[in-house]
């Protein structure tokens, strides 16, 4: 109800306004002076205060084209996100986001990735589809309510998984590394974890895992996800201004994805191998 009521209503309010006035509204909204980045505070390896994430990275390098410096409003990634910073116009630019959320306009999408199984180096496990008859014994690691969990349902598999906590307090736990050292550990088997996150930790850490994008079933949850940016709606020259600032920069923010293992897929869905995680080719 919620999200019908927001397209709803952004679908109104370029009726309410003469273009002119819409331009205008525009152009008070973006600041001139600054890039401002609404991102989490605690959130690798996407964003930190420190400035250590790759979306920080991505941030200084687009403030840079457009001879803006960078200044931030620091927000948990959780219920409000986009109200308190972005609609709240304390800042103007998220630098994640799925491509097509309702809740923001989008630029074009700057990655591709999913979710992953992600298994020991040495275990031999290939599988790469939930309903694979050699995971039937195996223990599943999962962080709650993600997209995989229907999977797991439809295989009667969640008697066999642990459940890792999706909200957190982020400056004290990270339940998907967490559930990453479980699965070194051996205390799991299998850990089902989206790749950004699982490339970035097995990379970090130098867990002996590897991992292969997870294989969707049928009608189940979508695992793969275009990210892009996002900002305010009605702000076509600003959105144009990112998106050519993204393409200037396209073989810098390729770099930095890798630098980071992020794992990706191609425009047909396709694994890119040499960003697999324990992948031959990939960096160490």
């Amino acid at each position: 109800m919620k999200t019908a009521f927001r397209l709803a209503l952004a679908a109104l309010l370029p009726l309410a306004l003469p273009a002119s006035q819409a331009l205008a509204q525009t152009a008070e909204l973006v600041s001139r002076t600054e890039l401002r980045v609404c991102a989490d505070p605690n959130d690798m390896p996407y964003s930190n205060q420190k400035g250590e994430g790759f979306e920080n990275k991505i941030a200084a390098i687009i403030g840079q084209d457009l001879k803006l410096p960078v200044s931030y409003v620091w927000f948990p990634q959780v219920m409000g996100f986009v109200r308190n910073t972005l609609r709240a116009r304390q800042c103007d630019l998220v630098m994640g986001t799925v491509a097509g959320d309702p809740l923001m306009d989008n630029t074009n999408a700057y990655y591709h990735s999913g979710y992953m199984i992600v298994t020991r180096a040495d275990a031999g496990i290939t599988a790469t589809s939930i309903g694979d008859p050699s995971l039937a014994d195996k223990r599943f690691g999962l962080v709650a309510a993600t997209p995989p969990t229907d999977l797991l349902l439809r295989h009667n598999l969640m008697a066999h998984t642990t459940s890792y906590a999706l909200t957190v307090d982020t400056r004290y736990e990270s339940p998907s590394r967490a559930m990453l050292q479980d699965l070194a550990d051996r205390k799991i088997d299998v850990a089902l974890l989206w790749g950004p996150i699982a490339g970035y930790y097995i990379k970090q850490d130098k867990l002996p895992l590897k991992a292969a994008f997870l294989d969707p079933e049928g009608d189940s949850d979508r695992l793969d996800f275009r990210i892009a940016m996002g900002v305010r709606a009605n702000e076509p020259e600003w959105r144009r201004s990112v998106d050519q600032a993204l393409q200037r920069h396209r073989a810098e923010v390729d770099k930095l994805l890798a630098d980071y293992g992020i794992p990706l897929l191609d425009e047909q869905n396709k694994p890119i191998p040499a960003s697999l995680p324990g992948a031959v080719g990939a960096k160490p």
